[in-house]
């Protein structure tokens, strides 16, 4: 297979602690597994790399927590990764240290990405969070002393407890620390979870208080001058994340680790969850064809998530005429032949408007 795949996944899956609402791979601890496992990500770099494009547009290290991996691996790794323009790191802030911030910066991460989540302690605890806020703060301080220009924060709404008053709050914290980026999404909690089972009743309520608040983020973010370029995404500028940027343009993409994804030449392939079973060189890979149907639903699916128009070229197997001419006439919609972009309140209703013009 030629050297064309442009963005590189990478999953480090230790964490200090496992929230009750994720439902990511993770390893709790494991500190005698983080070099063997660094060494396991760089065989299976080593046979994977032919696929790469040299250089990457995008190297995006998640987790689990990736700065909770021993501070020698993760160095070791980034300096065997392949050269990117954007090389990303997830960070929870109570990790986040002067000496990390700058060791990251040497090592050539260029954009982190931190886990606030919220800035409420009551709502932290809601969701088994470690950080409290002001870790929040000075995380923000290292990296930017360290020479970040390119922050990005996560926040939840929908936690359990939370109010409107809480969620407007936690927006205001937020631009105070002048982000350029900001990832807000909706909580969701995966059913039969300890979590479902200690908050089911709240989370019924705060379902029904969802649109209301994905509204008030829009309104804030985008009255504070940054732009709602994907649906739960807003930057400065044009500090949109590049890495996930792939992802939503239908872009192939090679995932290293436990539980990675990839997605290469019409195939879709997950490895293994196990831990022992990856650090002995076992994959146990699903593997998933993907016809041209598919390909093109999910074009679209992910297209539209976006604020740039879709090019329909080549996706008119997958969209239903009678549906599209119904969203349009709601005003949910616009389509001039060549390109499909959903409007304002389309934005809003996305998911169910995907829907109707899938059929």
């Amino acid at each position: 297979m030629s050297a064309e795949v442009g963005h590189l996944y990478v999953h480090l899956p230790f964490c200090a602690h496992r929230c009750g609402y994720c439902d990511f791979v993770t390893a709790v601890g494991r500190s005698e597994h983080h070099g063997p496992y660094v060494d396991a990500l760089l065989r299976e770099l080593g046979e994977e790399r032919h696929v790469l494009a040299e250089p990457l547009e995008t190297v995006f290290l998640g987790g689990g927590t990736p700065t909770y991996t021993a501070l020698t691996e993760l160095v070791r790794l980034l300096g065997a990764l392949p050269p990117a323009d954007e090389v990303t790191v997830e960070a929870n802030p109570e990790t986040v240290t002067p000496e990390l911030a700058r060791t990251l910066r040497a090592a050539g991460v260029n954009r982190v990405s931190l886990g606030a989540q919220s800035f409420r302690p009551h709502l932290l605890a809601a969701l088994e969070r470690g950080a409290r806020p002001d870790d929040v703060r000075r995380a923000v301080a290292h990296l930017r002393h360290a020479g970040f220009d390119n922050l990005s924060l996560d926040l939840i709404y929908g936690i359990p407890g939370q109010t409107v008053a809480d969620l407007e709050a936690d927006l205001a914290d937020a631009l105070a620390l002048r982000p350029d980026h900001l990832s807000c999404y909706e909580l969701e909690a995966k059913p039969g979870t300890r979590f479902t089972h200690a908050y089911g009743d709240e989370l019924a309520h705060q379902a029904e208080a969802m649109e209301d608040y994905f509204e008030r983020v829009v309104a804030t973010l985008t009255g504070a001058g940054y732009r709602w370029y994907e649906t739960a995404s807003f930057c400065r500028g044009d500090k949109r994340a590049r890495h996930n940027l792939g992802y939503w343009l239908g872009r192939d993409y090679l995932g290293l680790g436990i539980g990675a994804v990839s997605t290469i030449g019409g195939e879709r392939r997950r490895n293994t969850p196990k831990l022992a079973h990856y650090l002995a060189g076992s994959y146990d890979r699903e593997v998933e064809r993907l016809d041209e149907d598919t390909r093109a639903r999910e074009r679209v699916m992910l297209g539209l998530r976006l604020d740039d128009p879709l090019p329909v070229a080549g996706l008119e197997r997958a969209l239903d005429p009678a549906g599209l001419a119904r969203v349009e006439q709601l005003g949910l919609a616009r389509h001039d032949r060549r390109t499909l972009t959903l409007t304002e309140r389309g934005r809003f209703l996305g998911g169910a408007v995907t829907a109707e013009l899938l059929g």
